[in-house]
């Protein structure tokens, strides 16, 4: 059984940083500048790149992308 959307718990925003967390404790931030969703605050660590259709990704293709990264290290 995989990952989904339900999965994640999202902490909020901070300083533009949006904070998802799963229930076993990995963390993903993302900011709306990023076209990577990153393994710390600063984003300098990138997990998963997003593929987006515009310039910038949307919050939603944010969190595709991290339920997808879940998946793919099954």
């Amino acid at each position: 059984m995989g990952y989904s959307i339900k999965d994640l718990v999202y902490n909020g925003e901070t300083h533009g940083v949006h904070n998802w967390s799963t229930l076993e404790g990995s963390q993903f931030y993302w900011h709306p500048d990023w076209l990577h969703i990153a393994e710390d605050l600063t984003g300098h660590k990138a997990t998963a790149h997003i593929q987006t259709k515009a310039a910038k990704a949307s919050h939603e293709e944010a969190k595709a992308t991290i339920v997808q990264h879940l998946n793919d290290k099954k």
